[in-house]
């Protein structure tokens, strides 16, 4: 049995922290998870923390770039914090660009980000 990784709520953002290995089954369950509490909580952003992921493939790269990918049709805005220089530097060779994801150094920076691009949106 696959694991569901936790979406938990911080105000009008969704934080997503991976800490355990993605398999396929985990990565749709959370595609599922994050795109109904997206519409059942209103958020308008999303944070991914991948912190504890220390190695990335193009698996885990597509994965990014398509929960980045559904919370824009459901107009939340994504943000991945904690990546590791290593990660960076592997998703680049890869050729992954992550169209439509936002970075960030860490959790803070990303839930700032997230706050700054919320009130240029409102004005």
């Amino acid at each position: 049995m696959s694991e569901r990784v936790p979406v938990l709520r911080i105000g009008d953002v969704l934080l997503v922290s991976i800490q355990v290995d993605l398999d396929d089954q985990t990565v749709l369950n959370l595609q599922e998870d994050l795109a109904q509490q997206i519409v059942d909580q209103g958020a308008r952003g999303v944070v991914i923390d991948i912190t504890a992921v220390e190695i990335v493939d193009s698996f885990v790269g597509r994965m990014l770039a398509t929960i980045a990918a559904i919370s824009r049709m459901l107009d939340a805005e994504t943000v991945v914090v904690g990546m590791r220089p290593a990660v960076a530097i592997t998703l680049v060779e890869l050729g992954l660009s992550l169209g439509g994801v936002r970075t960030a150094l860490n959790l803070e920076k990303g839930l700032a980000l997230l706050r700054r691009s919320g009130r240029s949106e409102r004005t």
